[in-house]
């Protein structure tokens, strides 16, 4: 399982939302690619950037400073969501170093583009599913619909996406644990990756995800992670390193 530091980019700051309320703000850093910087230090192999902004606003509004990112960085690992509507946006973060794309509101408004770019971009597709009391949110976590979690994943099953980045919006940036159930009843339905999001706190939600994750294919692979790297109650090179220690005795 990967650690996952996250980047969320609101007015070309570094930024936190509580349940993904613009109005519950924590800015950490107003420089994302110093940032970015910082976490490759602490030896951070794959990053998650948030174009927040392009997420509310529907079309990227961060692409600058997340193609800086990505230049200076080429051996990184990046997964980018936030505006990710359109093919040509895609193209174009893809010609910039980003590795994966994440579609999620698209993803449920109209489901067979995701089968779309995946055949148009191979490897290079996850999908964002971000719910509350196991229903999916779209446009920015502002509109609840009345579509699972559960059976929008086995949807895009089939259509060849990279993996689902499941976040748990009850949990998000609120530092009191992960949605554990809710994270292993989704990877135990669906045979593809699923990275965790939402509500780390410490080194403790790492090891539970560990156990929880532990599968022959699929399974939990990753977990990101924003808040508790910042406010510095998980250590990334501590979490790396347990990470690594499980898999070596696995």
């Amino acid at each position: 399982m990967e650690i996952i530091p996250a980047i969320d980019f609101k007015d070309g700051k570094v930024v936190n939302l509580k349940q993904g309320q613009l109005d519950q703000s924590t800015i950490y850093s107003d420089d994302p690619v110093g940032m970015a910087e910082h976490w490759v230090s602490k030896g951070c192999e794959r990053l998650h950037l948030v174009d927040l902004d392009g997420a509310f606003d529907g079309r990227p509004r961060n692409a600058d400073a997340i193609n800086t990112i990505a230049k200076n960085h080429p051996n990184l690992t990046i997964q980018l969501g936030g505006g990710i509507r359109d093919a040509e946006v895609i193209e174009s973060y893809l010609n910039a170093g980003v590795d994966y794309l994440i579609i999620g509101t698209k993803a449920v408004q109209e489901p067979e583009f995701v089968g779309e770019m995946c055949k148009r971009f191979p490897g290079h597709i996850i999908v964002g599913l971000d719910g509350l009391h196991g229903m999916v949110a779209i446009n920015g976590w502002k509109e609840v619909t009345d579509i699972s979690v559960k059976s929008l994943a086995r949807l895009f099953e089939g259509d060849g996406i990279d993996g689902i980045v499941y976040t748990d919006i009850g949990k998000d940036g609120m530092m009191g644990g992960v949605n554990l159930h809710a994270t292993k009843d989704l990877s135990d339905s669906v045979n593809v990756p699923i990275i965790a999001s939402g509500g780390v706190t410490d080194i403790n939600d790492i090891q539970a995800l560990l156990e929880a994750g532990e599968r022959v294919s699929g399974g939990i692979t990753g977990v990101i992670t924003g808040r508790a790297l910042y406010e510095g109650t998980l250590g990334l090179e501590e979490a790396i390193a347990l990470c690594r220690g499980f898999s070596a005795d696995n």
